[in-house]
């Protein structure tokens, strides 16, 4: 819904100003919501200074897991991205979600920047089975070792 160019015309000098300010003047980290297909504005997100993006929708085109990992993973915290709020987790089975958790954590949790959490928010009508499944699978595979 908004091109890069429009995004960098309008918005991420604002964002810059933004995110240098908070950075100077505070320790608080900041994110930006942006769904869907965003990875042409992943790398205008880092350079206005965004610390975290949330949600990671992995489901869109273009935000492969692995993919997102190698080439921004040093630069930006993926919020979100766990299980995929939109089939695997309402229509899925249990099975299906524990797969899809540990893929998820897998890939995106090394060398830290993964805050697990689903895609988006947990649908209506998702069952509690599928729900169990996934706390179940992160409380098993979600922790970074303690220092």
């Amino acid at each position: 819904m908004c091109p890069p160019k429009t995004y960098r015309d309008l918005f991420k000098p604002f964002h810059k100003r933004l995110n240098d300010w908070v950075h100077q003047h505070t320790s608080w980290k900041t994110f930006i919501h942006s769904c869907g297909s965003i990875r042409a504005l992943l790398e205008d997100f880092i350079d206005a200074g965004f610390d975290i993006l949330n949600p990671v929708q992995c489901s869109a085109v273009g935000m492969d897991p692995p993919a997102l990992k190698k080439d921004f993973g040093d630069r930006i915290v993926f919020w979100g991205g766990g299980v995929d709020t939109q089939r695997t987790l309402p229509f899925g089975t249990p099975e299906e979600i524990r797969q899809e958790v540990r893929e998820r954590i897998r890939v995106l949790a090394p060398g830290g920047g993964f805050v697990f959490n689903p895609i988006h928010n947990v649908q209506a009508q998702t069952p509690i089975e599928n729900l169990l499944a996934l706390f179940e699978t992160v409380r098993e595979h979600g922790q970074y070792p303690v220092r």
